[in-house]
């Protein structure tokens, strides 16, 4: 290894491995389990260690939230989340290796067409608690509540919601099981997915991420790696 990526490797994984935190709570980029993670997600981590000469180890979680604590504590090197304002006071990002869409489902007979429709008073929107979508409608929605549960459609069943907010993928297949909920097909937000480090790297380490996710898009091997995991190569984000 040259020098400078021994001291990219230092700083990146100071114990000696790279500890990359995965959100197994979203199918469309992690799937398997914690002790045999996989996915885009997965992949990515593993060509991080590749790049630099150190093992990987993961440390898996059920929600972006404690995805994102684990890397703002100290207690993950690495991240792969989406990026938000509320989140980048301690993660620099890189550009998004991926965009996927939050839709909204809704009974059949609700009074909405858009997306935009949702946004009225008296209207309470089903989310996953500290998800992107979360963060993303709480800054954003102007009439309508948040309510936050472990699944936005936990929270809509439970508490007999207007509407429930997720990941196109994930609500879409669970929307085609209940007879009684239709999509809103136009999505009301783009969610980017990027890899992220904490703040306190050198300059250096972020712009090595930066630059080889930018590299990893170009080369296909974001494309591919959706493909195997039986995720739609659609989803890469453009150049950065």
């Amino acid at each position: 290894m040259t020098n400078a990526i021994t001291d990219i490797a230092r700083d990146l994984a100071p114990l000696g491995t790279l500890r990359a935190s995965i959100n197994l709570g979203n199918p469309v980029l992690a799937q398997g389990t914690p002790t045999a993670p996989a996915g885009i997600t997965v992949d990515l981590a593993r060509e991080v260690g590749a790049r630099l000469g150190v093992p990987v180890a993961f440390r898996c979680f059920d929600a972006a939230r404690e995805s994102y604590e684990a890397m703002a504590t100290g207690e993950a090197d690495l991240c792969f989340l989406a990026v938000e304002p509320a989140r980048e006071a301690d993660v620099a990002f890189t550009a998004p290796y991926a965009l996927i869409e939050g839709v909204y489902a809704v009974p059949h007979g609700a009074p909405f067409v858009t997306a935009a429709d949702v946004d009225r008073a008296g209207v309470r929107i089903g989310v996953k608690r500290g998800s992107a979508y979360d963060l993303f409608l709480s800054r954003t929605l102007r009439h309508a509540s948040v309510v936050r549960g472990d699944e936005g459609v936990t929270a809509f069943r439970a508490e007999g919601l207007e509407v429930a907010a997720g990941i196109r993928e994930p609500l879409t297949e669970y929307v085609a099981a209940q007879p009684d909920l239709r999509l809103l097909t136009e999505p009301f937000m783009h969610i980017r997915q990027a890899v992220g480090t904490t703040r306190d790297r050198e300059p250096a380490t972020v712009d090595f991420l930066r630059d080889l996710v930018e590299e990893l898009k170009a080369s296909g091997f974001v494309a591919d790696a959706l493909r195997r995991s039986r995720q739609s190569p659609t989803l890469v984000a453009p150049a950065g």
